[in-house]
């Protein structure tokens, strides 16, 4: 053979080999690229029907994330039990927070408060920051409703009638607006508790929320609660429910009397079985309450 034919045919080997060698690349790529979807797909769905049973397991986990949330997150300020630490407040029997709806406390837990030190837990949620104020509430013991100590119906009369309870007092819209509104006021409170706030109203109480007396110029005295105070004048609201807005310059005297406006002689003006019964109306008025407010709540979502 001549040198020349030899380069020829060596010239023609060479390119069946780089045809050949095209061909086993290009078939290679098609393998891999069927075999990463074959692998793909059991991937995918894996993830999805984890997702299923993530989201059908949430109910029954909830609690347990809920009690671990809050050891993580909020027992470092709050306490283990939410009765207070060294750097945030009682958050079981405060009564600010104890008397909030759960959608108000998911917003605190939303917005946070930055001025107090309090971080947002947007990213959590509606769900886990839901379940956080359930767990919540059963610190504050919301879950374990005792029984009536007495007849909520006869309480209601006693509320109305010789209590004399509503002359400052409203529940469900009826009464007076001197004093609080007692419609939620019972919610997550124990009968003694409640009983124990009607009998004996000045115990640690703040002087500052207590009845004060001013003295006028005019020598004319004026005894109720300070509504709003500023460097020039006072918003005094008397028991009969009356606003005075009185100019500072005309104040010879004020004095805080370190008592609630609330009589202190219940435990001698009404028996046991009254108080009982008073206090079982408090107690039913604010679980009703509670409910009412849970619908509404519900009913807002939907």
């Amino acid at each position: 053979m001549t040198p020349t034919a030899r380069r020829s045919e060596s010239a023609e080997s060479m390119r069946a080999g780089r045809k050949t060698a095209a061909v086993s690349i290009a078939t290679l790529m098609r393998f891999t690229a069927i075999l990463c979807f074959v692998a793909a797909a059991p991937i995918v769905l894996h993830s999805q029907n984890h997702r299923g049973a993530a989201a059908s397991d949430v109910k029954s986990a909830r609690p347990i994330e809920a009690r671990a949330a809050f050891e993580n997150l909020c027992a470092s300020c709050h306490g283990l039990d939410a009765r207070g630490g060294e750097r945030a407040p009682d958050i079981v029997s405060r009564p600010g927070v104890v008397h909030k709806t759960d959608a108000e406390l998911v917003k605190i837990l939303r917005d946070g408060k930055t001025a107090e030190g309090m971080p947002s837990f947007a990213s959590y949620g509606p769900a886990k920051l839901s379940a956080l104020v359930a767990y919540l509430r059963t610190l504050q013991g919301r879950g374990k409703e005792t029984p009536l100590p007495g007849d909520a119906a006869r309480g209601k009369t006693l509320f109305f009638g010789k209590g004399k309870c509503a002359e400052c007092h409203m529940v469900a819209g009826r009464g007076g607006f001197f004093a609080r509104d007692l419609t939620a006021y019972a919610a997550g409170m124990a009968p003694d508790e409640v009983r124990a706030a009607i009998v004996n109203p000045n115990q640690d109480l703040d002087p500052r929320r207590g009845l004060l007396t001013v003295t006028l110029s005019d020598l004319s005295v004026l005894s109720g609660v300070a509504r709003n105070e500023d460097n020039f004048s006072l918003q005094l609201q008397t028991q009969d429910g009356a606003f005075h807005l009185i100019n500072k310059a005309e104040l010879r005297a004020t004095t805080q009397t370190g008592r609630s406006p609330m009589p202190s002689d219940y435990a001698s003006t009404l028996s046991a079985a009254e108080l009982n019964d008073l206090v079982s109306y408090l107690l039913q008025t604010s679980r009703s309450e509670k409910t009412r407010r849970g619908k509404a709540e519900d009913d807002d979502e939907e």
